[in-house]
């Protein structure tokens, strides 16, 4: 019987040196915890985290727009009074239900409303998914990779979807680095709380330490859940088109090197277990060839006035 779920590992090591900086989390640091052997393991980035930078191989940053090889993929562009760009369904943390995307309008019209009839969101009927899902197929197909949750309580029914393609990297045997450094003020040592200089404003000397972390093995998980993406009961084109465009999410991040922070820059040097590492040629050729055959609708665009929609 064919797998449910493909199931990737990549090992990585920092391309100079031996220090890495894994995420932070507020009022916690770094995620360090015990493994089922009693190492110590750190969380070196969040599933959450992973998933921006997946999106982000088919968002050109400078342009405000799709890369190439995606453009023919449908998806939110929301933009002011005036036509300004301001942001998509590919740049925010909640995709489709961004608030920004909820509350601007289309062709006068409040998208909130629009979604609930599009998703047919009735009280005191039955939610019907296989029509939520080909919606938010129609709109924005990233959203059935990523995950949405339009947790609306107005709405007869708040739609959830989970993540279908999940990723997150792990360090096994780490041991922490701890360094230091100094801001100097090359025009006035002293601080004046009277004139105004004190070091919350950036004068003075200011001491920080920093704590980065080595290990013996760095790791990262992918899972694309095929069987996820094939409960959609969409066409077996648009199967196709979501796990083409998975799979060349995860070859295209790793072919681009993972920078994750400045001292956070991975390479891949192999796989862990069975498997390969991604060919890019040939994912790209496979999502090209899912796009051709799959019945892609247009953009969508909607003006965000800052008003409630």
């Amino acid at each position: 019987m064919a797998s449910k779920r493909d199931i990737r590992k990549y090992l990585l090591e920092p391309v100079v040196g031996s220090r890495f900086q894994p995420t932070g989390f507020p009022d916690l640091g770094a995620a360090t915890y015990d493994g089922p052997g009693g190492d110590t393991r750190l969380l070196v980035e969040s599933v959450q985290s992973l998933a921006n930078h997946l999106e982000g191989t088919t968002w050109d940053e400078a342009a405000q727009q799709p890369v190439s090889t995606v453009e023919a993929i449908p998806y939110v562009r929301v933009v002011d009074a005036d036509g300004g760009f301001l942001t998509s369904s590919r740049l925010e943390a909640h995709r489709l239900a961004s608030a920004y995307v909820l509350d601007a309008k289309d062709g006068g019209v409040g998208f909130r409303k629009t979604l609930v009839e599009r998703f047919g969101l009735v009280k005191n009927k039955p939610l019907d998914l296989r029509k939520v899902y080909s919606e938010i197929y129609a709109l924005d197909p990233l959203s059935l990779l990523h995950g949405v949750f339009f947790a609306q309580g107005s709405w007869p029914w708040q739609p959830k979807i989970s993540r279908a393609v999940s990723a997150f990297i792990e360090a096994e045997g780490v041991n922490s680095a701890v360094s230091g450094g100094v801001k100097k003020d090359s025009v006035n040592n002293n601080l004046d709380k009277d004139a105004g200089r004190t070091s919350d404003r950036g004068y003075g000397m200011v001491p920080h330490h920093r704590t980065e972390y080595t290990a013996d093995k760095i790791t990262l998980f992918v899972v694309i859940d095929e069987q996820q993406i094939h409960s959609y009961g969409l066409p077996e084109s648009a199967t196709e088109l979501l796990l083409a465009l998975a799979d060349w999410e995860v070859a295209t991040l790793l072919d681009g090197g993972l920078r994750l922070r400045t001292a956070c820059d991975f390479e891949v040097i192999g796989v862990d277990g069975a498997g390969e590492l991604p060919d890019i040629e040939a994912s790209e050729k496979r999502l090209t060839e899912a796009i051709t055959a799959a019945d892609l609708g247009a953009v969508t665009e909607l003006v965000w006035t800052g008003s409630k929609g």
